[in-house]
């Protein structure tokens, strides 16, 4: 699937591609002879590299051949050095599953149970997501840290929720958030497009890509790169409108019960300055008032 809603071979070809050009001759201890058109390696220095015909890479390539065996993507896995995350990606886009209509977009909720616990981490920053980035849910600290600007109650109704990678390219309160947004937004195209390479009958994924690539250029510019990666820790740097600069650890939890469901949580090292910072943000989330606007830098 790509920024066009993209059948798998497509996508395929894309990312073949995109590794390929990547990887020069020299990388490779490959000989170059001649003046080449194009950067990286050629369709049969990659086919030699893997040891499988050109003609039959070629034709993989350009999606006239599916469902690739495990040791021939393995083979191509290894002559583009792909990471762990490319090369699990390299295997949905390569072996799909058997094409069905593409799926209408699922009624998500959160079970009572994960509902409760959220609402139990009371010194913690907590989102649920679904499969698209779409919130299901947050406790009171974790709308006030990523979107206290809207209205909380947005996650209950499935038309008004609000879509993390959405805002993160098309929202500037979002925009202004994040102290390292180039950063941020490759980290999340990098997981949207792994999560879209498994799941590639879901319509909501499809819409949303497509909506993306439409009305941001910046989108559409890092789609086009095929980064892939499994973003599920780390650090974010914030500077938010409430407490001002503040650098926040991250976790991504897959909830077992609910395939595509995930707990997002944000945390602080005890006795920190980023501790402090979240207990002086839940201070005010708790009078419930709508945050302030810094002036001159959003809305």
């Amino acid at each position: 699937m790509d920024g066009r809603g993209a059948p798998p071979p497509a996508a395929l070809g894309e990312f073949l591609r995109s590794r390929r050009a990547r990887i020069t001759p020299e990388d490779a201890g490959i000989v170059s002879h001649g003046a080449r058109r194009v950067p990286g390696l050629r369709r049969e220095e990659l086919a030699l590299l893997a040891g499988v015909s050109a003609t039959y890479y070629t034709r993989l390539e350009q999606g006239q051949s599916t469902n690739a065996s495990a040791s021939v993507v393995d083979a191509l896995a290894r002559a583009l050095a792909l990471s762990d995350d490319e090369r699990a990606h390299l295997h949905d886009l390569a072996r799909p599953r058997a094409a069905t209509p593409l799926r209408s977009p699922r009624r998500d909720h959160v079970r009572a149970g994960t509902r409760t616990l959220i609402e139990a981490m009371t010194a913690v920053p907590a989102v649920v997501l679904g499969r698209s980035t779409e919130v299901l849910a947050w406790n009171r600290l974790g709308h006030a840290l990523v979107a206290g600007h809207v209205d909380r109650a947005a996650p209950e109704e499935a038309g008004v929720r609000p879509n993390l990678t959405r805002m993160l390219f098309l929202d500037p309160h979002t925009r202004e958030l994040y102290a390292d947004w180039d950063e941020e937004a490759s980290r999340a195209v990098a997981s949207l497009r792994l999560v879209a390479g498994r799941h590639t009958d879901d319509r909501k994924l499809t819409d949303l890509v497509g909506e993306l690539c439409i009305s941001s250029r910046d989108f559409a510019r890092l789609w086009a790169k095929h980064p892939v990666h499994s973003c599920t820790s780390g650090t974010k740097r914030l500077d938010h409108p409430e407490i001002g600069a503040v650098e926040l650890g991250f976790e991504v939890l897959h909830l077992p019960d609910n395939p595509g469901h995930r707990l997002l949580t944000y945390t602080a090292a005890e006795g920190s300055a980023a501790q402090h910072a979240l207990a002086l943000l839940d201070a005010v989330a708790r009078e419930e008032r709508p945050a302030p606007v810094r002036s001159g830098s959003r809305g």
